[in-house]
């Protein structure tokens, strides 16, 4: 059989996955169907967590349950403070991490939770908004809550109609659509998702400054326009950048010299050896400020095609250098 070629199924491979097949139709359909719904409660779900000073409290059993922590995390990285506590936890103390200030978002299909039914007092005493995101409206949960956010299917993917599919997908497609509309609302920026992502990729790319990857100091090549050219082959091999500035006594930059430069002079066969940096130097380089971020360096490095560029601080003076191995080991590129 060739790698390409399609087997013949058998009648269990196409029952498996017609199954799949049609779980994916039921899932999708509870997700639009949820489309046509979404209306008044929902902006006022929105506007009821911007209102609070404090978290939302989201809470749920079993697989609601599992649904929830996924909210709580795509929540508090996109802005909104956001905590789970278990239902059946709360009723042996947990309930002391709940205040008057936070928002509850009890997370329950049926709206029948045992556990959440003992709490609905205490937290209608306790003050805290309540909002149910369940498939009946007339729920003890819905019935109790200050805001119904339906969350109703049609029919669950498993065949018997019994495992949480459908409905808890549809309790995290509406979870998602509430963080993305909180963080439109509050403005959230891709600086701050990054804040909340400090070790991811993005976190990197929008947090790295150049000047927390800069060569600077005593490693930054550098001479003044007088250099002999031996001086300025020195400062360069022993720098290791590729590349050496030319600068005048306030240190502002006048030239760079780089390796692809003596490459040139070499094939043209000039003589060096009576050369001063001015002689040799390429005017007026390319320069960033220090503190821009680094990913904008490595733009104008490949925009530009070149491999190294100057650091100036906000005078213009030189204040580092860097090229793209110093990128690559910040992960920056």
């Amino acid at each position: 059989m060739t790698v390409n070629a399609t087997p013949k199924l058998s009648p269990a491979a196409q029952r498996t996955i017609a199954l799949a097949q049609e779980t994916f139709d039921i899932e999708a359909a509870a997700v639009l169907g949820l489309k046509t719904r979404v209306g008044w409660a929902f902006a006022q779900a929105v506007d009821m967590v911007l209102a609070i000073k404090g978290r939302v409290v989201v809470m749920g059993m079993g697989k609601s349950g599992h649904i929830g922590r996924k909210i709580v995390a795509t929540l508090a990285s996109t802005g909104t403070p956001a905590i789970f506590v278990h239902p059946g936890e709360a009723s042996h103390g947990d309930l002391g991490m709940i205040t008057a200030h936070d928002l509850v978002l009890a997370i329950s299909n049926s709206g029948e939770s045992q556990e959440m039914e003992v709490l609905l007092p205490v937290l209608k005493r306790l003050g805290a908004p309540l909002i149910a995101m369940t498939g009946n409206a007339q729920s003890t949960m819905a019935r109790h809550a200050d805001l119904w956010l339906d969350s109703a299917v049609a029919k669950e993917a498993c065949p018997l109609n019994l495992a949480p599919t459908a409905s808890t997908t549809a309790q995290l497609a509406l979870g998602d659509a509430l963080a993305v509309a909180l963080l439109d609302a509050r403005g959230f920026r891709a600086e701050d998702f990054a804040r909340s992502h400090p070790g991811g990729a993005l976190g990197r790319k929008l947090l790295t400054h150049v000047s927390d990857v800069m060569r600077s100091g005593d490693a930054l090549p550098r001479v003044k326009p007088d250099a002999d050219f031996s001086s300025l082959m020195r400062e360069m091999s022993a720098k290791g950048l590729g590349a050496a500035a030319v600068v005048d006594e306030a240190d502002h930059i006048l030239g760079i010299f780089t390796d692809g430069d003596l490459r040139r002079l070499v094939e043209q066969g000039k003589d060096l050896r009576s050369c001063r940096a001015a002689d040799v130097m390429h005017a007026s380089p390319k320069t960033i400020l220090q503190s821009a971020l680094a990913v904008d360096a490595a733009d104008m490095m490949e925009r530009l095609r070149i491999t190294s560029v100057l650091v100036v601080d906000e005078q213009g003076r030189l204040c580092g250098a860097l090229n793209s191995n110093d990128l690559m080991r910040a992960k920056v590129i």
